[in-house]
């Protein structure tokens, strides 16, 4: 969740929404986005809506919680007698498990007793290595969870001190066994790589670590050195190197090569799930990347319902006093046009593996796309059956696909 939010216009003290926003609803999957600003330590590298002990300004986590069930109850007002259950639940942050497990599966029931979670509903918390043991663990899955996001980064010491993560080394490994042990049917690893300092022997030690784990979920993201954090100062002070897109391209051409060889298939340029098994992906990102419905709650949070894209205050003190007062904690929002619907689905569906249909494209991103597919960068099968989808040499210029198929 950026540190940074955008203008818009202001939200409605009572958060509603124009009527429009529920046409159609009952056609797209609605999932809830549970935001726990709190970290103990902030990583040189993140620039997320997360505080520290020290930057909570007279709130408390303690009381979390309950502020959160009180913007779901919120959401359920808004939404009238939407009758759809919830598809997906992610509780992100932050750090969710520095909360008591019973926090989040309090914050879980709200959810189900508000709306509703589908039979087949699936319901993740990301969590720090460190912060959870086995019986943390049993507690969430007694709760509901189902789904487990692990923060590994990397398996080596001196690139997790680059990026300032405090787990130990080996740590997030055994956390996925300790998650298979407590019944959590889908386990995933988060991994960076270009981290300043590292090799290719790094990150190909980083990849065996997290496959020898056993996860049905790896994702790889290229490290983004944002500003106003503390790795871009270090940098701007030559104290670290920073890491080129050749070496970027590298590492991803070294994942998809471990990755694949191991069993498992992207569906998102930075995502792999086993193979043949939909299960095993993040269904909830997948609500992100198709446009559906999700609520997101909590400080900084953005929801996103029928073309109404709205996002609250960033303080977690600013935002418990809105919901003390009885108001939307909505900081600003945003009435998406036909237009800009149709670009977000390029944007966002060109980067699945199923690709974006071509139907979506104006003439002359239809025109690039006939190059792209020439170039090697589509591929030909399915252009040819109406739809663009990235080859790996396309994944790699991914973000300059997508810009000319926009034009």
């Amino acid at each position: 969740m950026p540190s940074a939010l955008p203008d818009g216009e202001p939200v409605p003290h009572d958060g509603s929404l124009p009527p429009h926003a529920l046409d159609g609803a009952a056609d797209r999957p609605l999932g809830f986005y549970l935001h726990v600003p709190y970290c103990a330590t902030r990583c040189g590298y993140c620039d997320f809506n997360t505080y520290t002990a020290t930057e909570l300004g007279g709130s408390s986590r303690e009381g979390y919680a309950e502020q959160a069930v009180e913007e779901i109850r919120l959401a359920r007002r808004v939404l009238g007698d939407d009758p759809r259950p919830v598809e997906t639940v992610f509780v992100g942050g932050g750090t969710p498990t520095l909360l008591p497990a019973a926090d989040l599966g309090r914050m879980l029931a709200a959810v189900r007793d508000e709306f509703g979670l589908a039979r087949n509903a699936e319901v993740t918390t990301e969590a720090n290595p460190e912060s959870v043991d086995p019986a943390y663990l049993a507690e969430l899955r007694e709760a509901g969870f189902n789904r487990v996001s692990f923060g590994m980064q990397s398996a080596r010491p001196h690139i997790l001190r680059v990026l300032d993560r405090t787990h130990t080394p080996g740590r997030p490994e055994e956390c996925v066994g300790e998650a298979r042990k407590a019944g959590f049917s889908h386990v995933n690893l988060d991994l960076i790589y270009g981290t300043p300092g590292e090799s290719d022997e790094d990150w190909r030690a980083s990849l065996d670590a997290a496959l020898a784990a056993g996860p049905d979920h790896i994702s790889a993201y290229a490290l983004i050195v944002e500003e106003g954090t503390r790795l871009a100062r270090r940098i701007r002070r030559g104290e670290v190197p920073m890491t080129d897109d050749d070496v970027h391209a590298d590492r991803y051409l070294i994942a998809e090569e471990r990755l694949t060889a191991a069993g498992l298939e992207w569906y998102e340029v930075s995502n792999w799930a086993v193979t043949g098994d939909e299960a095993a992906r993040c269904r909830h990102n997948e609500l992100y990347w198709t446009g559906a419905d999700w609520w997101g709650a909590g400080p900084g949070a953005h929801s996103h319902i029928g073309g109404v894209r709205w996002w609250n205050v960033k303080h977690p003190a600013a935002y418990a006093k809105a919901l003390a007062e009885g108001r939307s904690p909505g900081a600003g929002r945003e009435l998406l046009t036909a237009e800009d619907r149709r670009v977000e689905r390029i944007l966002l569906e060109l980067r699945l593996s199923r690709g974006c249909p071509l139907s979506l494209l104006a003439p002359q991103g239809a025109r690039a796309a006939e190059r792209a597919r020439d170039e090697g960068l589509l591929e030909r099968e399915p252009y040819e059956e109406g739809r663009a989808v990235l080859t790996l040499r396309g994944r790699l210029l991914a973000d300059a696909v997508v810009r000319d198929l926009v034009d």
